[in-house]
């Protein structure tokens, strides 16, 4: 036999009801940073220059550029196009980055729960200890922004077979981890159902350009070329678009102009009427409010 999950049934797009948005809106439209905090020496992450080289001082400071340079280019470029974003967050990076969470503050900003950091990975962790992990994240943001994230995108995907069902007995309304489809889905879980946002495993600068080798430029055309269609597609069925940007990555100064270049043709795209231009834990809190049956899963 096939291993197989049960975490959600099969569902074409067209066979499922229509809805809208706010304000009859079509396409929601997420940017998502992810601003992450590494261990020194040890652990896991990325390598500017070949995969699987051992952590060392260079490759530590290169993702450390996103949280001293890049992510502060990314919050005046959402500024300058009327953005809203929000920010999957390492909460080690509460200890010594309040810079960064004054500015998500007084951007009025989401903050989502994405692990400790990005040196470890949740899914190789027993329940007991992805439980402590996750407890700790949820207490860390909430200590320090008065109420816990809504939303849950772990280091790198990284899921354990519990993942779903620990989110959902902490308190977490939405998950980012399965990009199966590009409308929120419920997962079932041992605690009721938990909420499916779409997360790019494509349209994310990460595997794009430092995995698949893409340059900004190519990276840029992907975002037009997915706004172009979405746009187009959502007539038919109200469609969610995010956007995975780390402020490691494209926060490099030559590859901002085309980012710039993709998020301006989006903003000023002359069908910018049918996008809501939002949060995933604002699509989220509409999902829950939509009559049972309308969200795939939600009849369960």
């Amino acid at each position: 036999m096939l291993p197989k999950h049960n975490r959600y049934d099969y569902s074409p797009i067209f066979e499922r009801p229509d809805y809208a948005w706010p304000d009859g809106k079509r396409l929601a439209f997420c940017a998502v940073t992810n601003l992450e905090v590494y261990a020194y020496r040890k652990g896991t992450g990325w390598d500017p220059a070949k995969m699987g080289e051992p952590q060392n001082q260079r490759n530590y400071a290169w993702r450390d550029y996103g949280n001293r340079v890049g992510v502060w280019r990314l919050f005046d470029m959402f500024d300058k196009l009327g953005l809203p974003a929000a920010h999957n967050i390492n909460s080690l990076l509460y200890d010594d980055h309040p810079q960064i969470f004054d500015r998500i503050r007084a951007r009025g900003d989401e903050i989502i729960g994405h692990g400790r950091t990005n040196a470890e990975r949740q899914g190789d962790l027993w329940e007991l200890d992805e439980q402590r992990l996750i407890d700790d994240v949820t207490e860390t943001i909430r200590r320090n922004e008065g109420k816990p994230p809504k939303g849950w995108m772990g280091p790198a995907a990284s899921e354990s077979n519990t993942t779903p069902d620990l989110l959902k007995e902490a308190g977490y309304r939405y998950v980012m981890d399965w990009p199966a489809d590009d409308q929120p889905f419920w997962l079932k879980t041992r605690a009721g159902p938990l909420l499916s946002v779409p997360y790019p495993a494509e349209l994310n600068d990460s595997a794009s350009i430092i995995h698949r080798r893409n340059t900004p430029e190519q990276f840029a055309d992907m975002i037009v070329a997915q706004f172009d269609e979405m746009v187009e597609q959502c007539a038919d069925q109200p469609l969610v678009m995010t956007v995975s940007l780390h402020a490691f990555v494209i926060g490099q100064p030559f590859r901002l102009p085309a980012l710039r270049r993709a998020l301006t043709h989006c903003v000023e795209h002359p069908k910018r009427d049918r996008v809501w231009w939002t949060t995933p834990g604002a699509v989220a809190d509409y999902c829950y409010e939509l009559p049972p049956g309308i969200v795939p899963g939600s009849n369960l």
